[in-house]
């Protein structure tokens, strides 16, 4: 693993400077002044010594063996020095140097070459381009920033240097205990990758925090990350998600989905807690460390004044916390304690001149509660609340099985206690909200750790037909599978199509619709036209001979005139479907993390409101059936505003056979059935439209 890196015994400072306020003087003071266990060289050939420490001239005079070696000498020197390091046996360097490829082409090239000559000799790098590496349990701060954390069990890797401190800061501010802290930069080698498998098997690292810009290994990271989740929280702040949309997408899926979506799918199947913000990163991360995770989504909140009470009822509901109702039994012990003007249910108020004595005691009646998974507490500066007494109290009433959260809101009277309560274990918050979704981060992670094994269901599928047609396809530098074809791929993936042919003449079409029997549709079918409907391409409900030769002859007028380069094939004639509810599935492939899967409702929901999931496949059955709970009118589908209920599990299972085709073929890009048609339980949800992307292939005409 990184032990060279993050558990070195010795540490060699290359650039040690005699001048304060150099970053080679300041690695060395820090080093010093944390008390680093170990032992530190420093190097600089021009200086006999730096802060009392005897100074070498190089690693080779020193002759002895060194772990870790950070470079802090300008830009042109790093690769030579590197060369030294690794000639005098160091096992782990550490570039602090910026000047790489984060600002030229020359740099970028010099980067490589660092990062292959270490690699050639199995050493291990970080950065280049970051503040350095801490690790509290061992006394060692091998970085330039300004102070040292107090130990404890969150451990830190930032992609950013500067946030990187600001991290330490915070945490010192809010008196957060950290293990290991890693800037790593520009990730010429050590990656995101590698820092949570090290920091997974950490025995002093209880919860993983990150800070990342980027995720350069998409599929790799997702299996590391899993893996890590599965034994402690994993908290990253993901950033520079807004230009993910900026590649051309011919499909709704592929205009819907960008980083942001594809990063949450990652971390939603990973495990990862994503924090929205700065803030968030620090919330859920002293939630994690400190408390204990809670058995369900049941909350009960103690609170002195009403306003705050409801403020915290609100967000908790909004959060989709379960604002339960306490046990008659609790309530009768809390009726025997609390003042007769006190209220019992939920939130319980212990009104504004409540005592820590009264509090606790409500605390201590609502913990024993079976109904009650995690509890609140809010607390006012009032004048009988005596905040620093309470924070203690509480602790000491806490038994320690239940999440305990507190709000204790107000400025210079809660000063004390704020400290208190961190001291203490007991993760405070400046206002419910915060506090409310730490704890849904809390309940998100506890139910993917005890989520049912993941099984992906297997189709019996035709695969020969689908391979004859993407052959086709790629033969002809096609990269746009229109309707016909799409749906030859969907029927041998077991989708319901309804029947229908491709007509070159009116008179075919005419006749196909005859054997079809009214009313039937008719669409342009052209490997340059996407969006049919743009160019007149779509007629419904045709109900005779006559409308379907109209219909056919003025459809390839007006395709001719508005789209006059467009390769037209003819006509598709397909049966008139019956009424449903359209939803639209899809998907569309991330460079990084292979397919996401995609479910909305139709129309505007789809156009407008963007009310859309995304799932990475292949996904099971549970995960098929989230994706429609998760969309803002699920309530629609289940039958809201005297709709009827539509089949839930057709659409589940479409979306598993869609995850199985795009996994089988990794050549399509993108696909969309829109809409995919669905009616009660007992109807046969069907194919309305669909068309498929290839990858590889000139695009087509939008």
């Amino acid at each position: 693993m990184l032990t060279s890196l993050l558990s070195p015994k010795t540490v060699a400072v290359i650039g040690a400077s005699r001048e304060p306020g150099k970053v080679g003087h300041e690695v060395v003071a820090n080093l010093i002044n944390g008390g680093f266990a170990g032992t530190i060289v420093p190097v600089n050939p021009k200086a006999a010594d730096v802060l009392g420490r005897k100074c070498y001239p190089d690693l080779k005079a020193y002759g002895q063996p060194v772990d870790m070696a950070v470079i802090v000498v300008p830009t042109k020197f790093v690769l030579p020095a590197v060369q030294s390091a690794i000639e005098a046996g160091v096992k782990g360097v550490v570039v602090i140097t910026a000047g790489f490829k984060e600002v030229s082409p020359e740099g970028a090239a010099l980067e490589k070459e660092i990062a292959e000559l270490c690699r050639a000799n199995s050493v291990r790098l970080v950065g280049p381009n970051c503040i350095g590496v801490i690790n509290t349990a061992n006394k060692m701060n091998a970085t330039f920033a300004p102070q040292m954390p107090p130990p404890g069990k969150i451990s830190v890797m930032s992609q950013s240097g500067a946030l990187c401190v600001a991290i330490l800061d915070m945490a010192l501010h809010r008196r957060m205990g950290l293990g290991k802290v890693v800037s790593f930069g520009n990730k010429a080698d050590v990656n995101e990758v590698d820092l949570l498998q090290a920091l997974a098997v950490d025995d002093q690292t209880a919860v993983i925090v990150g800070y990342l810009e980027s995720i350069t290994e998409g599929d790799e990271f997702l299996r590391v990350a899993e893996q890590a989740a599965s034994t402690k929280p994993v908290v990253i702040l993901k950033v520079g998600v807004t230009q993910a949309g900026a590649k051309a997408a011919s499909s709704h899926t592929g205009s819907l989905a960008g980083a942001d979506m594809a990063y949450g799918a990652a971390f939603k199947r990973s495990g990862v807690i994503r924090a929205e913000n700065f803030e968030a990163l620090f919330d859920y991360a002293t939630a994690f460390a400190m408390q204990p995770l809670p058995t369900g989504e049941r909350v009960a909140i103690i609170t002195n004044a009403g306003g705050p009470g409801i403020m915290a009822t609100d967000a908790a509901e909004q959060a989709g916390l379960k604002m339960i109702t306490p046990t008659k039994e609790t309530q009768e012990k809390l009726r025997a304690c609390l003042p007769p003007t006190a209220a019992v249910g939920n939130p319980v108020d212990v009104i504004g001149d409540a005592d820590p004595d009264r509090y606790c005691k409500a605390f201590e009646i609502l913990q024993d509660d079976p109904n009650v998974d995690a509890i609140l507490v809010v607390v006012t500066p009032q004048n009988m609340t005596q905040p620093l007494v309470l924070a203690e109290r509480l602790a000491r009433a806490h038994h320690g099985k239940k999440p305990m959260l507190a709000a204790f809101l107000g400025g210079q009277e809660m000063v004390a206690a704020h400290a208190r309560l961190m001291e203490l274990n007991i993760p405070n918050y400046p206002s419910p909200e915060r506090a409310v979704n730490a704890l849904r981060a809390m309940c998100d992670y506890r139910a993917w750790r005890d989520r049912p094994p993941r099984v992906v269901a297997r189709f019996p599928v035709n695969r020969r037909r689908v391979d004859r047609v993407i052959a086709w396809h790629g033969r002809m530098g096609i990269r746009q599978i229109g309707e016909v074809e799409a749906k030859e791929i969907l029927r041998a993936y077991d989708f319901n199509i309804l029947p229908g042919s491709l007509a070159e003449t009116a008179t075919q079409a005419v006749e196909m619709a005859e054997r079809i029997g009214y009313p039937v549709v008719l669409k342009i079918v052209s490997p340059d036209i996407i969006h049919k409907s743009d160019f007149g391409g779509v007629r419904v409900n045709l109900a005779n001979a006559e409308q379907v030769r109209d219909a056919f002859d003025l459809m390839m007028l007006r395709v001719q005139r508005r789209a006059p380069n467009a390769r037209i094939r003819g006509g598709y004639v397909e049966k008139m479907g019956t009424r449903g509810r359209e939803v639209i599935l899809g998907m569309t492939r991330d460079p990084q993390f292979g397919p996401m899967l995609m479910f909305g409702l139709g129309g505007i929901f789809v156009e407008v409101m963007k009310d859309v999931t995304f799932y990475l496949a292949p996904i099971t059955a549970d995960e098929a059936m989230q994706m429609l709970q998760n969309t803002r009118s699920y309530a629609l589908l289940q039958g809201a505003r005297g709709q009827s209920p539509v089949d839930m599990e057709a659409i589940a299972t479409s979306l598993q056979r869609i995850s199985q085709l795009v996994t089988d073929y990794p050549q399509i890009q993108e696909l969309d059935i829109n809409p995919f048609i669905v009616g009660e339980v007992g109807t046969e949800a069907y194919v309305a439209d669909a068309r498929i992307t290839l990858s590889n292939v000139t695009a087509s005409i939008h």
